[in-house]
C-alpha cells in the first residue's frame, strides 16, 4: 500500500473522534470500512497507532508522533496553490484568538491549521478570564479559551457567545515523598496545615472557589504562596517538599511528583471557548470548538490519574 493524503485524513478523523464509529460517519465511511483502511494503515507503519478501549481508541506514543505529522502534511497539502485574491494581501485570513492557562491550546491549534488552512491563528495568552471578555468586547479578540466555574459562568455582552468545551475536577499535586503521596485520592481537610502554591484572580471566581472550598473541609489555610509561571519551576519545588497546589487534572507529573483527585471532588474548573459571532463565521466557531474538544480528549486519554478517577467515579454511579 502506498500511502495518499486520504490515508492520513482517516488517522486525524479517529484521533479527533476518539472512536473509529464516530470517524465513520464523520467522513461519510462504514465502520467495517474504516476498521479495515485503519489495519491497512498500520501494517504500513508496522506497529499500532492506537490503543482500542470499551469506551473508544487513543493515540500511542508512536501514534501521535504519526498523527502530528500527518497534520502538517495536510495543512501543507491544502495550501498547495494558494493564490491571493484580486486586490487582496494573501490567502490566509487571521484570527485573533487569546487563551488563559488551559491545557487544550496547542491541540487546538495544531488542529484547526490542519481543518483551516486559509485561516491563520495569532494566538496571545491572557490569564484573567475576565479579562478575556473584556477584549472581546471591545473587539480586539474574535475568539478565546477561558475559564469559569460551577455557579460562576461566564458573562459578557451580548456581542460575544461562548460554549462549554469541558468541566474536569481540580486535583492536587504533591512531592511523591508526602505523607499522603501514595494514597489514591486526598481529602482537603488533611492538607489543612501545608503551604500552598496559588495562582492569582482570574477574574472569575479563583481563588474564591479554593477558600471557598477549604471553609467547607473546616479550615483557612495557613501559608499561600502566588505563583503564575513556568509549571516546571512550580513543580520542582512541590517536588522538593516546598508546600502543594491544586493543579488541572491533565498536568503531566515530572519525576517525584503525583497528581492525586481530592475525595468529594470539591473543586471543577470549565474551559469554554468564547467568540464574536459578528467576527467568526459558524462553521469556523465549530471547528474551534470540536477542535478544542478533540484537544482535551486527547490530553485526557494520556492522563492516567484523571482515567483512573474517572473509572472509579463511573463504577461508582457518578457523574
Amino acid at each position: 500500500m502506498e500511502l495518499e493524503l486520504r490515508h492520513l485524513r482517516v488517522l486525524c478523523a479517529i484521533a479527533d473522534a476518539g472512536s473509529v464509529s464516530r470517524a465513520a460517519s464523520d467522513l461519510g465511511y462504514s465502520q467495517p470500512a474504516m476498521s479495515t483502511q485503519l489495519r491497512r494503515i498500520e501494517r504500513y507503519f508496522g506497529q499500532a497507532l492506537f490503543d482500542r478501549g470499551a469506551t473508544g481508541v487513543r493515540l500511542t506514543q508512536y501514534g501521535l508522533e504519526v498523527v502530528a505529522q500527518a497534520r502538517d502534511v495536510l495543512a501543507g497539502a491544502a495550501a498547495i496553490g494558494c493564490r491571493p485574491a484580486a486586490g487582496a494581501t494573501g490567502c490566509r485570513r487571521t484570527l485573533r484568538v487569546a487563551a488563559t492557562n488551559s491545557p487544550v491550546l496547542s491541540g487546538l491549534v495544531s488542529r484547526v491549521r490542519a481543518r483551516l488552512p486559509d485561516v491563520s491563528l495569532a494566538v496571545s495568552s491572557v490569564y484573567s478570564s475576565a479579562r478575556i471578555v473584556e477584549l472581546l468586547e471591545q473587539g480586539a479578540l474574535d475568539a478565546a479559551v477561558a475559564a469559569d466555574y460551577p455557579g460562576m459562568e461566564l458573562k459578557h455582552a451580548d456581542t460575544v457567545t461562548h460554549r462549554g468545551i469541558v468541566t474536569e475536577p481540580t486535583f492536587v499535586a504533591l512531592s511523591s515523598r508526602h505523607r499522603l503521596g501514595q494514597q489514591a485520592q486526598v481529602s482537603l481537610a488533611d492538607l489543612a496545615g501545608e503551604a500552598w502554591f496559588l495562582t492569582p484572580d482570574d477574574g472569575a471566581g479563583w481563588p474564591g472557589v479554593f477558600y471557598t472550598a477549604c471553609a467547607a473541609a473546616g479550615f483557612s489555610p495557613v501559608a499561600v504562596h502566588e505563583f503564575l509561571g513556568d509549571q516546571a519551576q512550580l513543580q520542582s519545588m512541590i517536588a522538593d517538599g516546598l508546600g502543594v497546589s491544586v493543579v488541572q487534572a491533565t498536568l503531566r507529573p515530572i519525576p517525584d511528583v503525583v497528581i492525586r483527585p481530592l475525595v468529594g471532588t470539591p473543586l471543577w474548573c470549565r474551559y469554554v471557548l468564547a467568540w464574536r459571532p459578528d467576527a467568526v463565521a459558524g462553521d469556523v466557531a465549530e471547528t474551534l470548538f470540536q477542535s478544542a474538544a478533540s484537544a482535551y480528549r486527547e490530553l485526557a486519554g494520556r492522563s492516567p490519574h484523571l482515567r483512573a478517577w474517572a473509572a472509579r467515579t463511573w463504577s461508582a454511579g457518578g457523574a
